[in-house]
């Protein structure tokens, strides 16, 4: 086995998580999420009960299976900046690339999905606490890219600003979905105005965060 390599345990896990998902998104579509169970997704995915809870904690998860993505994208574009470029400018050239691509992250789904989303009081909980911790992480990695204490307010001010676009964006891709857009003409729509809202925090942060070029 080359190195890099998943295992074949590793591979059945991810399999295994990628059918329960799968079931339990089909079910919720059908049914609703409220009135769908986690029993009901053992037995659509054809494993026990605890082997979904050991999977997915939380109920929710099922659906927003991509939060740990979610929550990590903007501290990831940080950390990954060239040399020379500032927070702002990766983080403005990563949401862009995510427009382009009708990255799910962004809110790029079906419309059965997305409604199954938005009539969810408990999914629509779950999606503003995965934004609320997407701007913390966000806040850690700032205050580390400009070797400040943990919870620094300058970096919390920063990450509020940019966090904002990205929730703004998800909300109006969501939006567009359910008004029967087509990804292709909702990632058209909404690029000049992901553009615009950049460059107007260019004035207060385009000097800020930048990664050292030596």
């Amino acid at each position: 086995m080359t190195e890099g390599t998943p295992n074949l345990r590793e591979l059945n896990k991810r399999r295994t998580r990628e059918a329960i998902s799968n079931a339990a998104t089909r079910l919720f579509i059908e049914h609703g999420f409220d009135r769908t169970t986690i029993a009901e997704v053992a037995v659509a995915a054809g494993v026990a009960k605890m082997t979904v809870t050991n999977h997915f904690p939380r109920k929710e998860d099922l659906v927003l299976d991509l939060h740990r993505e979610m929550v990590a994208a903007q501290a990831e574009a940080v950390a990954g900046r060239a040399p020379g470029e500032s927070a702002l400018a990766a983080l403005r050239r990563t949401c862009l690339a995510s427009i382009d691509r009708h990255d799910p992250a962004l809110g790029f789904a079906d419309p059965p999905f997305v409604r199954t989303v938005t009539e969810s009081p408990a999914l629509l909980a779950r999606l503003r606490e995965i934004h609320e911790q997407s701007e913390n992480a966000l806040t850690a990695a700032l205050a580390e890219a400009t070797d400040s204490p943990p919870g620094d307010l300058t970096a919390r001010l920063a990450a509020g600003l940019l966090a904002a676009i990205r929730r703004a964006l998800f909300t109006e891709v969501f939006h567009r979905v359910l008004a029967g857009e087509e990804h292709e003409a909702i990632s058209a729509a909404i690029r000049p105005s992901a553009v615009r809202a950049f460059d107007h925090l260019r004035s207060a942060l385009d000097g800020y965060a930048v990664r050292p070029t030596d």
